[in-house]
């Protein structure tokens, strides 16, 4: 498939779906990681880590704690406290 978009509207339109993804996860805080593993086979916790792995990638070092605050918009400790549901295992 050719991709008629330069590269560079590319990077910036694949930035701006992430940066809605990333909006879309915090305001659904009742899907709860697990549902999303077992769904998607992905969760906010993979998304930090794909992150901060692409940050060191290009000389970004990122904590993972540092990495989850980016995704969920708070520190992970707070958002599990707030939204973390039941008796569930937490995909960590």
């Amino acid at each position: 498939m050719t991709n008629p978009i330069p590269e560079q509207s590319q990077t910036e339109i694949e930035a701006a779906a992430f940066r809605k993804l990333v909006s879309h996860l915090r305001e659904h805080t009742e899907v709860q990681n697990i549902d999303l593993m077992d769904l998607a086979g992905f969760c906010r916790n993979c998304l930090s880590k794909w992150y901060r792995a692409e940050a060191t990638e290009r000389g970004f070092e990122l904590s993972d704690p540092e990495a989850r605050e980016i995704v969920y918009g708070m520190p992970y400790e707070e958002w599990k406290a707030r939204y973390q549901q039941g008796p569930k295992r937490d995909h960590g």
